[in-house]
C-alpha cells in the first residue's frame, strides 16, 4: 500500500514556536505484549533527508525492517533505548512504566533534548519535558519513525534471546504478544519469568490463575492522565 514518507514538519514547527534546537522523537514497542519489557527509543535526526523507505515499523516486513534499522543507527544524530521490565510493569502499571522507559531513553542521549515528539494522542511523559503529541507520528515524523524501527528491531531480537530457554512459547516469532502458540504454551506450562503477572490473560488460565499479581494503586498523575 502506498504511503506518504515522513517529514520534518513537526520538528520545524517546534523550532519556530519554542526555539528548540534539539528535538527527539519517541516511540514504544511491547505495550500490548503478555511477556517481555516495554521498550522505548528516543532518536534525534536533525533535519536531514532520511533513508528511503522509512515509515512506521509495523508497515515494514521483518527482513527489510532489520536492514533499515542497521542503516538508521548509523544515520541518526543520536539514539538511545530505555526499558521497563515485566516486574516494573506489574508494580507500576503501563502508563508509569512507559514513562520510566522513556525517561531512561531520553537521559541516555548524549545531549538533553529541548523538545520531544511523542507518538500517539496522550502525553505519558509529562513535565519537565516539553512534549508535542502526534497521532500516527510513527508514519508522519522522521525522528519518531526512526525510533519506531530501531525500538521494534531491538525488542524483537531481545525477545528471541529470552525465548531461547522457552522454545514452546515462540517468542522468536511472536515477541511475547498473544498468538495461538503462545496461548497453548501458557495453558500447558504456565508463565515464564518473563511474563507480566498482573495482566488479564491469567484470568482465562484456571490452572495458573493463582499466580496473578494485584497491581498496586497509583495516585500520581502522569502527563494528561
Amino acid at each position: 500500500m502506498p504511503y506518504e514518507p515522513p517529514t520534518h514538519r513537526v520538528e520545524r514547527s517546534l523550532r519556530a514556536t519554542t526555539g528548540a534546537r534539539v528535538v527527539a522523537g519517541i516511540d514504544e514497542v511491547g505495550r500490548g505484549a503478555w511477556a517481555g519489557p516495554v521498550t522505548v527509543c528516543a532518536a534525534v535526526t536533525g533535519l536531514r533527508r532520511p533513508p528511503d523507505g522509512l515509515t512506521d515499523s509495523k508497515l515494514i516486513g521483518p527482513a527489510r525492517r532489520t536492514e533499515l534499522a542497521g542503516r538508521l543507527t548509523d544515520w541518526v544524530t543520536a539514539h538511545a533505548l530505555g526499558h521497563s521490565s515485566p516486574e516494573e510493569i506489574d508494580e507500576l502499571g503501563m502508563t508509569a512504566a512507559l514513562r520510566l522507559a522513556a525517561v531512561r531513553a531520553l537521559e541516555a542521549l548524549p545531549v538533553r533534548p529541548d523538545a520531544v515528539i511523542l507518538d500517539g494522542r496522550h502525553d505519558y511523559l509529562g513535565a519537565p519535558w516539553r512534549v508535542r503529541t502526534v497521532v500516527k507520528g510513527d508514519r508522519s515524523c522522521v525522528p519518531v519513525a526512526a525510533a519506531s524501527v530501531i525500538a521494534k528491531v531491538h525488542r524483537d531480537a531481545r525477545m528471541a534471546e529470552l525465548g531461547a530457554d522457552h522454545a514452546e512459547f515462540g517468542f522468536d516469532r511472536n515477541a511475547g504478544y498473544p498468538s495461538p502458540v503462545h496461548r497453548a504454551a501458557l495453558e500447558e506450562l504456565g508463565p515464564t519469568p518473563h511474563h507480566r503477572l498482573s495482566w488479564s490473560y491469567l484470568d482465562a488460565l484456571p490452572r495458573w490463575r493463582h499466580l496473578k499479581r494485584a497491581r498496586a494503586e497509583r495516585t500520581e498523575q502522569i502527563g494528561f492522565f
